[in-house]
């Protein structure tokens, strides 16, 4: 069976293959400027669907499983992706600082098993509160360049982990990929976790 990440995500894969598993990467070149939704929850949903789909559209046969995911910071409602530019990151953390949001992740499923297609659609949301940085930590952040390659113009696992003061949720989340979302929908596909396991 092959298993297919339809994602360009740096952090997907690592998330991925630090717990054992090493999928294919496929990305979608879904133009995610085309989709909008007042709702983040339901935003992230529809773009995690048609990359997945738009993927799984161009594998072949075969028994094959493939996920997609996109990630978006829910700050008062508004979806926050990458930043367009140091400006925008900015005053994205202008007005993160000191508060929480919450940190959004659509999953999409296609499984083909045994020439029968299932899919599974679901979100994983982790609350994050944010440091009250001063100006000239922003400004050092915004120097190194991070801020501007991550959703939501942050990370917790590089430059800007000491810069979270807390999660509630999963934590892998926030990296882009729920590991414990994605165990349950995989195993109602059928596909038990542990067998995907490239290494013990």
């Amino acid at each position: 069976m092959r298993l297919v990440l339809a994602s360009a995500s740096p952090a997907r894969l690592s998330t991925l293959r630090s717990a054992g598993i090493e999928p294919e990467v496929i990305v979608s070149d879904v133009d995610e400027d085309a989709f909008s939704c007042a709702d983040v929850g339901e935003l992230v949903s529809q773009l995690a669907q048609a990359k997945a789909s738009a993927v799984f559209e161009r594998v072949g046969d075969g028994d094959v499983v493939v996920i997609g995911c996109d990630s978006l910071l829910d700050l008062d409602g508004e979806a926050m992706g990458k930043p367009a530019d140091t400006v925008q990151a900015r005053e994205r953390w202008q007005r993160m600082r000191g508060r929480t949001g919450y940190l959004r992740t659509g999953h999409h499923v296609v499984a083909r098993l045994g020439g029968v297609v299932e899919t599974r659609t679901a979100v994983a949301t982790t609350e994050v509160a944010f440091a009250d940085l001063a100006d000239d930590e922003i400004e050092a952040y915004l120097a190194t360049g991070e801020p501007l390659r991550v959703a939501g113009a942050f990370t917790i696992d590089g430059l800007g982990g000491a810069y979270v003061t807390g999660l509630a949720g999963d934590p892998h989340n926030v990296v882009g990929i729920s590991l414990p979302l994605l165990r349950t929908m995989l195993a109602e596909l059928r596909v038990p976790w542990h067998t995907l396991w490239t290494r013990p």
